[in-house]
């Protein structure tokens, strides 16, 4: 039963506006607590973004892969592999441009050595290829099967293969000697102070099981249609999945930056209650107004969304003005978006996390405003 579900476009559109809200604070040295990561163990509504996006390419692949099996093999490979190497490349593209940089007065070319391999969208390709291969080939009962293999194994082998004193620990975790071999040291993030990436390969496997579980969740319903007994499934699935991961996080913690198993499954388990409360509210409720037609937009246009929302603000920082001089004398430079965060929102209040946040909200409108203009020409920029 092939029937077209809104609240998919909703919850995808959703989770790419969280997205861009996370992604563009004004300052991140002022953040509400609920808009930053976990330091390490936990999970806050922004590690919630990352999965819930895995999640929706799952869902989304379980409405595309009945026409791979129709057309055959060698059309699934051209058309997975093609879409795999598109988003990795695009990815790597945004990690090195605007390929050139300032050093004070001049503009030195950005190098190759010192370029980030990994990223949210080259986790997403490979989690997309990986999973597509799963789900083609062993079909949904044996890529579930692969799926809990794969997340009990990932647990092993971080408590077996990492540092016996703290396996799960920034510094314990195994999977940096992995990435640094493959990787190397100067491509891997610094963000946590020492060469660690939490979009390295040696995490992925469990990423891939939140595609595989999304794509299970997307059949399942298109399986049974527009029906209370699916709903009803659906939501004690998620409050399943989420118990487990609680859990599980007892003796695995749930940690977004290592995506432990834990986090996998408890993820899983909010994303498909959230999914199951907005399918009750748009598809049996009929609950349609403002709040879904401006989600909505978001999901039609969402890679393309998310890579400008990245690709802009590192080209215009390129665009750079003397804003005033500090105490010594030195001149301190602005860009456009900093321009606006320092004179426009950092001063709407005292409490600096209130500008951070308006800022935050300005760039989720102004991206709105051009996937909207997108959706009302029809113009819907796939990769």
């Amino acid at each position: 039963m092939n029937q077209r579900y809104y609240s998919l476009d909703v919850f995808r559109g959703a989770t790419v506006a969280l997205m861009i809200l996370v992604n563009n604070p004004g300052s991140w040295d002022y953040l509400y607590s609920p808009l930053d990561h976990a330091p390490w163990h936990g999970c806050t509504p922004t590690d919630l973004v990352f999965p819930f996006f895995l999640f929706a390419v799952g869902n989304a692949m379980a409405f595309v892969m009945p026409r791979f099996e129709k057309e055959g093999t060698a059309y699934m490979l051209n058309k997975v592999c093609k879409r795999t190497i598109l988003i990795f490349l695009i990815g790597l593209f945004l990690n090195w441009c605007p390929f050139v940089k300032w050093d004070n007065e001049v503009l030195v070319a950005k190098p190759w050595e010192l370029v980030r391999i990994m990223g949210v969208l080259q986790r997403i390709a490979l989690c997309y290829f990986s999973a597509s291969l799963l789900v083609y080939f062993l079909k949904a009962r044996g890529a579930y099967v692969v799926g809990c293999v794969l997340l009990l194994l990932y647990w092993f082998v971080t408590l077996y293969f990492g540092n016996p004193q703290d396996p799960y620990s920034l510094n314990g975790f195994f999977g940096t000697a992995i990435d640094t071999k493959i990787l190397g040291v100067t491509h891997l993030y610094k963000g946590e102070g020492v060469p660690f990436d939490p979009e390295g390969l040696a995490s992925l496997p469990a990423a891939i099981v939140q595609v595989i579980f999304g794509y299970l969740i997307g059949q399942y319903i298109q399986m049974k249609g527009k029906t209370f007994d699916m709903l009803t499934n659906l939501f004690v699935a998620g409050c399943i999945l989420v118990f487990a991961g609680y859990c599980w996080d007892y003796v695995f913690p749930i940690t977004k930056k290592t995506w432990t198993s834990s986090y996998t499954v408890y993820t899983t388990g909010l994303a498909t209650l959230t999914l199951s409360i907005l399918i009750y509210w748009i598809e049996f409720k009929e609950v349609r107004a403002g709040w879904s037609r401006f989600f909505d937009v978001f999901g039609k246009n969402p890679l393309f969304i998310f890579v400008l929302s990245g690709f802009l603000p590192r080209v215009l920082g390129l665009l750079r003005w003397v804003d005033h001089l500090d105490e010594a004398g030195k001149k301190v430079y602005t860009t456009p978006f900093n321009w606006f965060y320092l004179h426009v929102c950092k001063n709407i209040a005292t409490d600096l996390r209130i500008g951070s946040l308006v800022y935050a909200l300005c760039m989720i409108a102004f991206y709105w405003t051009i996937v909207y203009f997108l959706d009302k020409k029809k113009i819907y920029i796939k990769v």
